[in-house]
């Protein structure tokens, strides 16, 4: 296994690949059954080999949002970070999705990015949402990350980081914002809403995916799953509650023209963010 955890930088080794596929997996996941999470998803994407460049899964994708980290958790390299890597170089795309890992000390809501070449990546959430009790059972993230890929530079968000904006503010670091969730649906206007203002403060796309179904504690989600543009306009919205596999590709040379025309970015205030 390759693995690096890729700090907060500016630039990309690689110039940006001018289109990018992006396919968002919204699916019901089965409460706290990894395996049997792992094959409904691995059936599901089948479909995307040789189609897409990177595929998002739900947070959580093995288990739902568990607070028994202690029953669902597995180890760094545990069966469902290597099958992201496994499914990565079959489908010859790059995987992302968070899952409960144990770590020294506890526990941790880790997003990883998974490469056909074997790399991966990884962030790990920073705000915990406490009226789900989640600081009680997970340790915080304590560094903010951009992930690379095919040139792109991704901004890596778990559910409740959404609702931070300095967290998530560019500084000039990033193409593409990547959030994945398990929203409720009884908030499904403010993830909504959020999306949108995050692409249009940031002058990036954002890329939303949020799970649909019933979990193991009687909570709905509808979904909602969007990819946004740098406008803030919705390209992918599916009807909510369903659940779908949708591909779209993103455009960096429209990105780039758009920042130039309307160079907002440069009347930003500046700033120092300082994690604890």
């Amino acid at each position: 296994m390759i693995k690096s955890h890729v700090s907060d930088n500016l630039q990309s080794a690689e110039p940006p690949q001018n289109e990018l596929k992006i396919s968002l997996v919204q699916a019901e996941l089965h409460w706290q059954n990894p395996p049997q999470n792992r094959q409904m998803l691995a059936e599901k994407i089948a479909c995307l080999a040789g189609k897409s460049d990177l595929i998002i899964l739900p947070e959580m994708f093995s288990s739902g949002f568990s607070m028994a980290p202690e029953q669902v958790a597995e180890p760094e390299e545990g069966e469902s970070v290597q099958w992201l890597q496994q499914q990565a170089v079959q489908l010859k795309c790059a995987i992302s999705g968070s899952l409960a890992i144990a770590v020294d000390g506890g526990y941790v809501n880790r997003l990883f990015l998974a490469e056909p070449d074997g790399n991966l990546q990884y962030y790990d959430k920073s705000h915990l949402f406490r009226m789900g009790d989640e600081h009680s059972h997970y340790l915080p993230g304590t560094q903010r990350t951009i992930f690379h890929y095919r040139g792109w530079r991704i901004l890596p968000l778990v559910c409740y980081d959404l609702r931070f904006p300095v967290f998530g503010r560019n500084r000039g670091d990033y193409d593409l914002l990547l959030c994945v969730a398990n929203w409720p649906a009884p908030r499904r206007h403010p993830w909504r809403t959020l999306l949108q203002a995050r692409a249009i403060e940031n002058l990036c796309y954002v890329a939303g995916v949020n799970r649909v179904g019933m979990d193991g504690n009687g909570l709905e989600y509808s979904g909602d799953s969007m990819l946004v543009d740098f406008k803030g306009v919705p390209v992918l919205d599916a009807e909510p509650g369903l659940a779908f596999i949708e591909t779209t590709t993103l455009n960096f040379q429209s990105l780039q023209a758009f920042r130039q025309a309307f160079p907002a970015h440069l009347d930003a205030d500046d700033f120092h963010l300082s994690l604890s």
